[in-house]
């Protein structure tokens, strides 16, 4: 107790110092935390793909539409177990812009057998398939809009607008669940049919497949024989694994991400040396103190571990309260859910946080300690402050 005592009374000698220092390093550590939620969230479905799932879009471009009888094609494919087509949406909630999020019509039955991970109550799922402008949506964006099994939800499409310039009309009759953390729980799901029939242009069009294949050992083969069956037609695919098309996806938005990866990096490891720097310094200014303690008995292997000690507590204060704090801010949800649904800090990176911050404290007190450690009383004491 009184070596910490001690250690305590050493930082509280220069209060605005050890202040800022600590303040330096709870910023670099916040910094790094939303860095790594960020690039978790960038990479959030890459982790969630099915190893045994495709997407066929067209060869073109993904914005582009496909007839929705391709479906059938697919399935009797060898080697194809199932098929469903997906439809980009763009639904706007309350006709402001920014309340945008994924929607999506789709089969309700092929949702549950090829999307595993997002779990439905049974008797919600049931209610679905009995409803035809009944809607499943995700945890998170119920939260978001406070919205519950009952309501009645308009929604605009600047993509897709109903006959007649009307509103859609759905009725939330499910709210799902992910089964995993990197599940998107965001999304908003309704009936194909329902939509077909009351979209005011592009009927029997639909955005891109997914398909489950029998076994993930010979996907690439699948997606060879689904191109080469719609070869030179007038709606030519490109098919690839789902791990492989998030990737892709995430590459895009990839030179974006690694500017504001090499700026904060750079911010980071900026602060982590002025704040080393500024540990160093105050060791310096107390070789007369240090001198004192020699002469009154410390040996040499207990003043390096005082000066270690100090280092190290700034050091973890600093960064573990940033980690925390990161945490914190990323628990809250994405800043951006439309484009990034999926937004935490994975334990991983907060065990590497959290080695970094003891390594801050051991690199950054090491030197001055063995100096500290080999100082000779009679030089300490004559050494001015």
């Amino acid at each position: 107790m009184k070596f910490l005592f001690l250690v305590a009374s050493n930082l509280k000698q220069k209060k605005l110092r050890t202040a800022l220092t600590l303040l330096s390093i709870f910023v670099a550590f916040v910094l790094y935390g939303m860095l790594c939620a960020f690039n978790a969230a960038l990479n959030g479905g890459v982790a969630a793909a099915g190893a045994d799932r495709l997407i066929v879009r067209h060869k073109v471009s993904l914005i582009m539409t496909m007839p929705v009888n391709y479906e059938a094609r697919i399935t009797k494919i060898p080697g194809v177990a199932e098929a469903m087509h997906w439809t980009w949406f763009n639904g706007i909630y309350q006709n402001e812009p920014k309340n945008f999020f994924g929607s999506f019509p789709v089969n309700p039955d092929l949702l549950r057998t090829i999307f595993p991970e997002y779990l439905i109550p049974e008797e919600q799922r049931q209610a679905w398939a009995k409803t035809r402008t009944g809607a499943v949506v995700g945890r998170d964006l119920v939260k978001k809009f406070g919205w519950k099994v009952g309501d009645r939800v308009p929604l605009m499409s600047p993509i897709w607008p109903r006959a007649g310039d009307e509103a859609w009309q759905f009725d939330i009759v499910g709210i799902y669940d992910g089964a995993k953390r990197t599940t998107d729980t965001t999304a908003f799901f309704f009936r194909y049919d329902y939509f077909d029939e009351g979209r005011a242009h592009g009927k029997g069009e639909v955005g891109w497949y997914n398909v489950r294949v029998s076994n993930p050992d010979h996907a690439g083969d699948v997606a060879r024989a689904i191109d080469e069956e719609f070869a030179n037609s007038a709606y030519e695919t490109k098919s690839e694994p789902e791990a492989a098309f998030m990737q892709g996806f995430a590459a895009q938005i990839g030179n974006i991400g690694a500017i504001v990866m090499g700026i904060v990096g750079a911010v980071f490891f900026t602060i982590l040396l002025v704040a080393g720097n500024t540990m160093a310094q105050a060791v310096r200014e107390r070789t007369q103190e240090l001198g004192v303690l020699k002469s009154l008995g410390f040996t040499n292997e207990l003043v390096l571990m005082l000066v270690l000690a100090e280092s190290l507590l700034i050091a973890t204060l600093g960064g573990f309260g940033g980690l925390a704090t990161a945490w914190g801010i990323a628990s809250m949800g994405s800043p951006v859910p439309s484009m990034l649904p999926v937004f935490f800090l994975p334990l991983e990176f907060v065990g590497i946080g959290a080695a970094m911050a003891v390594g801050l404290g051991l690199v950054a007190g090491i030197v001055p300690a063995v100096q500290a450690m080999r100082l000779e009383i009679a030089t300490a004491l004559r050494r001015n402050a």
